[in-house]
């Protein structure tokens, strides 16, 4: 399939003028359908070694599941701009005592937590630090920990949510400025989240509101949408008018091509 080239500064300054439009409103809050998070990732250096506590033997696995003031792309209703997890966002929620679960890939069988005390949260100038103490007997550690030693997993990422943060003054940039991590989840990941997860399970509601699109992301949809082999664009033109909300959003999208 032929990839189709986006002008993202383009995108990236309509969107912006976008939310400026819709803070004038009034309206303009967390970026996203939800002030939850879960797909953000940081590199990290994950180190695993054998440790004896209690009479038995633990492997600690430590790392970094959030770098702070390193800025990574997001992209919500109105496009892209660019995020920050601000330093001290994690002030607040750890001194509250958070139960946080250590696992992989936000998904499994718990592997520490901090309830029963071998799961260790820490911030610092680089960010979000962990420390877990998982057994060695489980095959799931025994995979993980070959795959850090492999160095076939190098990143981390962090479950949970926005209770403060700002834009900035031109509307390009997020800056998170506190988090609850209470009740997620922090540990290595292989990927991100998977978008199209996001898009199966929203689905009824992205096509609806397609029609309401700006027009620059409008006609960056439309080209992907138009690229795809499995969906020509004379495919796509022939979509029917009719109250269908997918019919609807993608004539509009593929007019605004056209134009």
């Amino acid at each position: 399939m032929t990839r189709t080239t986006i002008d993202l500064r383009a995108l990236r300054a309509e969107a912006a003028q976008a939310r400026g439009a819709t803070a004038r409103g009034g309206a303009l809050g967390v970026p996203g359908d939800s002030p939850a998070r879960s797909d953000i990732r940081f590199g990290t250096e994950l180190r695993a070694r054998k440790v004896e506590r209690d009479g038995m033997d633990w492997y600690e696995v430590e790392g970094y599941a959030s770098v702070v003031e390193h800025g990574y792309e997001m992209f919500d209703w109105y496009g892209p701009y660019t995020e920050i997890v601000e330093a001290g966002a994690f002030a607040k929620t750890l001194a509250a005592d958070p139960i946080v679960v250590y696992r992989e890939n936000h998904g499994g069988t718990p592997m520490a937590t901090t309830r029963n005390g071998r799961l260790t949260l820490w911030s610092d100038s680089t960010g979000l630090g962990d420390r877990a103490l998982v057994n060695p007997k489980r095959d799931d550690v025994k995979r993980l920990v070959m795959a850090i030693e492999d160095r076939d997993v190098t990143e981390q990422s962090f479950m949970f949510r926005i209770t403060g943060g700002k834009w900035s003054p031109d509307y390009t940039e997020y800056r998170i400025t506190e988090v609850d991590l209470d009740r997620g989840d922090v540990g290595p990941v292989t990927y991100g989240a998977n978008p199209a997860t996001t898009v199966n399970v929203r689905s009824a509601g992205f096509l609806a509101d397609l029609a309401a699109l700006p027009p620059s992301a409008a006609r960056a949809a439309a080209q992907v949408l138009a690229a795809r082999a499995d969906l020509g664009a004379d495919e796509l033109r022939g979509a029917p008018e009719s109250p269908a909300a997918t019919g609807r959003g993608l004539s509009l999208l593929l007019a605004q091509l056209d134009a």
